[in-house]
């Protein structure tokens, strides 16, 4: 009976909407949470003595009893004593993609105390619109004179949350420089009156707005909670309606029937999220509230209850996929269809290469029925109409574009305004695994087909050539900039499918030739930009031989490079049938990378924290200080591991990966688990870990690990009848032959 309860509040609910307030949300945010951790990363502090301020390697520490914006807030510990100083500072989350400016006319905070203190004895504050500290006039940037703390609060109550609001019109600048609220990147505090005495302060909820507008109503109650328990965690799903004057929802739990308690919050536009409860066997109930920017909430939703259960492996990775999954379902741009680069991020922004991983995501959702073949056909009907009208630069898209208009948008600088032939190559990888899919004989399935068909021969990859005599394909062209990005697609990289596609097309086909000269080209371009990425000579010829911790590498730069190496050029192209003049199997060659990357992270020769024989997978993904493609060499270990490098190698290392993702998720889980699944990546030794998830990382777990489970997107990618004829083509065109 439970089970039909549970399927009809499911059925009741609507589909997901994808979400797209994250741009609205992050231009007023600086500070929600922090994840669970000691120490807040975007943060920093020193103390000088005779003064003291706690602080854990420079970071300020988490308050998890104290918060208003569940589950936690900041901590500032301080002594101000005579001769001596302190600071400590709230950055922005350096996401890829934030919107650079804030919008808002005031910062609002929110500050308690367990004992009451005198507005003489609260700290001063100063606003910085630089990340790097007070000392940024030569950046430029510029930063506050020092305001007294107890101006806006008066006598801080004890036992009270109090909400500091802060013109903006009234600061003026102590730097060399005018200070830009718009572009507010720190909030510092620092020593003011030393009183000698022991203070502790809690700061929650930073954000720059304009305001709750008198008489604003309570924000309707959320309903239709539905609560599904996993293996270590409960899902949670709810309908909200997100009136302007929302700050965020409220999940509050009443465990094993004990009180209810706030255990975490949700930013508006979602209404999904996660709890973490660490272990199974637990059973759980479950309300949301919404609460407005003046901390008012409303009524709670529904009460829903959940238990966790322990999970086979088989179920465990049902779990993983479906978590992956919904980055591509419930987070795609609404009005495309197509893949945001990352969430958060701009919501502006669809990538190509991510979308064609999410297309196979998609069609690994059809068949697992996380939607049914009805709601995958509408999404690729959505997705295909948009790339037709979308901008094309000789059949080729560009790396990102507008979701709403198909325009390009060259976020890496003005040469990026034309084609990207490898993040097209992601994407028609992904739409031929589609057109074998939907195999259907009613009219839909076959317009989607001929659609796809229509895009597919629409590249022109002969013209990426450069020419007729061109002996590589090249990665970029613009009509205004031409080939001036000059970027040769040389392997070994992840742009091994560009050269199979191109071999394969049938409208702008290239010579299966162009593989040798290009892809495995024996140059001294292509011996230099192989050594120049690896930085040694090993595989510089393509060809490597070498053997790393055992294991043979017949191919590969260095140690074998980044394991999304192994991973983007494989989703769809099987490498059990793919084998050239270097080696006999690249299904082989690929196992061999995932087990050197493996055996790098076990020896640990940097000896960074955390790494192991269930903690490996070094690839690209977001880092401490932005986009990091780590590999297992000295030149590129700088102690982030990457969640997919070990969670897409399934196909390769099943029991390693399986391994890793119990020790990701059942012992880490608190920390690397979200709404849609493993987080992007963490940086143990740091005490980092990403706030964000990326689109080029999440569908390459689904596919990879269907791969691995039943072949599917292998299987309907190799029937495509372009496939077999490429790959004869490639056989003859081997050297010697």
């Amino acid at each position: 009976m439970r089970s039909k309860l549970l399927a009809c509040a499911l059925l009741a609910l609507p589909p997901a909407a994808p979400v797209y307030a994250q741009s609205a949300y992050y231009r007023h945010v600086l500070f929600d949470n922090s994840p669970p951790a000691a120490t807040y990363f975007y943060s920093s502090g020193e103390g000088v003595a005779p003064s003291e301020l706690e602080v854990v390697l420079g970071k300020l520490p988490v308050e998890a009893q104290h918060f208003l914006s569940a589950p936690n807030a900041l901590r500032l510990h301080w002594r101000s004593r005579p001769g001596g100083s302190w600071q400590a500072g709230v950055q922005m989350v350096n996401f890829p993609n934030r919107s650079p400016e804030v919008s808002g006319r005031a910062l609002f905070f929110w500050v308690y105390s367990e004992q009451a203190i005198a507005a003489r004895d609260l700290p001063d504050f100063v606003l910085s619109d630089a990340r790097s500290g007070l000392q940024v006039a030569e950046f430029p940037g510029a930063f506050t004179a020092p305001e007294p703390l107890g101006k806006y609060t008066g006598d801080l109550p004890a036992g009270r949350w109090v909400q500091v609001q802060v013109p903006f019109a009234p600061l003026r600048s102590a730097s060399v420089h005018r200070f830009h609220p718009e572009r507010m990147q720190s909030l510092y505090f620092a020593q003011a009156r030393a009183d000698d005495v022991d203070h502790t302060l809690a700061v929650d909820e930073v954000r720059v707005d304009d305001g709750v507008a008198a008489g604003s109503p309570l924000p309707p109650a959320p309903t239709l909670l539905v609560a599904t328990g996993r293996d270590r965690h409960v899902d949670l799903q709810w309908v909200g309606t997100d009136p302007p004057q929302l700050a965020r929802y409220e999940i509050q739990r009443s465990l094993e029937g004990g009180p209810w308690v706030a255990v975490a919050s949700q930013m508006p536009g979602l209404h999904r999220q996660v709890d973490f409860i660490g272990r199974a066997g637990v059973t759980a109930q479950y309300r949301v509230a919404a609460i407005d920017r003046d901390n008012r909430s409303s009524a709670p939703s529904n009460v829903a209850g959940a238990a966790t259960r322990e999970m086979t492996d088989d179920e465990l990775l049902t779990m993983l996929q479906e978590a992956a999954f919904r980055y591509y379902w419930e987070g795609a741009d609404r009005h495309s269809g197509m893949a945001r680069e990352n969430f958060p991020g701009d919501d502006r922004l669809v990538a190509t290469g991510a979308s064609g991983f999410g297309i196979g995501a998609i069609v690994v959702g059809a068949g697992r029925h996380f939607i049914t073949r009805a709601q995958a056909l509408a999404r690729l009907e959505q997705i295909t109409r948009f790339l037709a009208h979308a901008d094309r630069y000789h059949g080729a898209w560009s790396h990102y574009m507008d979701g709403a208009t198909g325009r390009t948008m060259p976020l890496f600088g003005m040469l990026d305004n034309g084609g990207d032939l490898v993040e097209t190559s992601f994407l028609v990888q992904g739409l031929l695994m589609a057109r074998q899919y939907f195999d259907g004989g009613d009219a839909r399935e076959q317009a989607l087909r001929e659609r796809i068909t229509q895009l597919w021969q629409g590249v022109e990859w002969d013209w990426y050539r450069n020419g007729p005599t061109g002996i590589a394909l090249n990665w970029h062209w613009s009509a205004q900039w031409n080939f001036q990005i000059h970027h040769p697609l040389i392997g070994f990289n992840e742009t091994h499918v560009a050269y199979l596609l191109a071999m394969a097309s049938p409208t702008h086909g290239v010579p299966a030739q162009l593989y040798y000269s290009g892809w495995a080209g024996q140059d001294e371009r292509a011996i230099k930009y192989r050594s120049g990425w690896s930085g040694q000579p090993d595989g510089d010829h393509y060809a490597n031989g070498k053997n790393y911790f055992g294991t043979p590498l017949e191919v590969g730069v260095g140690t074998g490079g980044p394991l999304f190496f192994a991973h983007y050029s494989y989703l769809g192209f099987d490498p059990h049938a793919l084998r050239d003049a270097y080696t006999g199997s690249y299904f082989e060659t690929l196992r061999h990378m995932a087990q050197i990357n493996r055996a790098y992270c076990i020896a640990n020769p940097k000896h960074f924290a955390g790494y192991g024989a269930d903690a490996w997978g070094l690839s690209a993904s977001d880092g401490p200080t932005g986009y990091v493609p780590s590999a297992p060499d000295d030149a590129h270990d700088v102690g982030t591991l990457t969640l997919t490098g070990a969670l897409a190698s399934f196909p390769y290392l099943p029991e390693a990966s399986m391994a890793a993702f119990k020790h990701y998720y059942r012992d880490l889980g608190a920390t690397l688990w979200g709404i849609y699944g493993p987080r992007d990546a963490y940086n143990p030794t740091r005490g980092w870990v990403s706030p964000i998830a990326m689109g080029l990382n999440q569908a390459p777990i689904v596919v990879m690990v269907e791969n691995y489970r039943t072949g599917l997107p292998w299987r309907l990618f190799m029937s495509n009848p372009e496939i077999a004829p490429m790959l004869q083509r490639l056989a003859s065109a081997a050297p010697g032959r």
